[in-house]
């Protein structure tokens, strides 16, 4: 494992019944790095997140995070899902140090600290808010920022923009790219938007219909920091072109 590497995973593999939803998948992940993950529907990249949280133990391979064996454990990555799963009832605030308060008692400290990242990433005025009166980007903000108080170093991201329309999502990408550039945090991403997955990252996996297995891993020569000129650069234009060749059938 490379210096540099935060999470690696060896010939990890998964099998539900007879269907085999992951075949063995090898795969590291730098520090510090922006991996987006993209494939058709249905083509286990939702069960490599599983297994990389723990949810999922895998039938083979390993998982290690900092060169120590996770495999089967949770509580190491931040994660978050499509759908924001705020509680109604709660308040900005007290969605932001949600996870502190499954665990154990919300300290005054939590709380500060949730007030200190809404104002940091543009909710300081909504704190006492309940998620009823936000909009489908705010409520996102407020789901990433309860991820990012976990201190994870690995966050996963499970298509977080997926049901936004298009102008909210592009704003949300430009946020999070702001975000991870101020924290410093690795992030894996996935989604099913090619224009997404490379205005984005640094590298994009790219899997094949189930079974599920990463056939190419591109690197993104885009120059950061990125705004939206990147759209319409000659660069990302070619990219696009080749992750659709192979998600369409196409070889490397």
């Amino acid at each position: 494992m490379s210096s540099s590497a935060l999470l690696e995973l060896r010939d990890v593999g998964k099998t539900f019944d007879e269907t085999v939803a992951l075949e063995p998948t090898s795969l590291s992940i730098e520090e510090g790095s922006f991996v987006a993950i993209v494939g058709p529907s249905g083509c286990g990249k939702s069960t490599l997140f599983n297994v990389i949280a723990g949810l999922l133990t895998p039938d083979a391979g390993e998982v290690r995070l900092n060169d120590q064996v996770v495999t089967g454990a949770t509580g190491h990555v931040g994660y978050m899902l499509q759908k924001d799963l705020l509680v109604p009832w709660r308040t900005v605030q007290d969605n932001i140090t949600m996870a502190a308060r499954l665990t154990r008692r919300v300290t005054s400290d939590d709380r500060n600290e949730a007030r200190r990242v809404a104002e940091q990433y543009g909710l300081g005025g909504f704190l006492r808010h309940y998620p009823s009166a936000l909009s489908g980007g705010m409520r996102q903000r407020v789901a990433f920022m309860r991820t990012l108080v976990t201190h994870q170093s690995l966050l996963l991201l499970d298509e977080p923009f997926g049901a936004l329309d298009a102008q909210t999502r592009l704003e949300m990408q430009q946020w999070l790219l702001q975000v991870w550039r101020e924290t410093g945090r690795t992030v894996l991403f996935i989604t099913h938007d090619v224009d997404e997955s490379i205005f984005l990252s640094d590298r994009i996996l790219v899997m094949s219909p189930r079974p599920g297995r990463v056939i190419a891993d591109l690197e993104n020569p885009l120059a950061r920091p990125r705004d939206l000129a990147a759209l319409t650069d000659p660069v990302f234009i070619e990219l696009k072109s080749r992750v659709m060749h192979l998600l369409h059938g196409g070889a490397q």
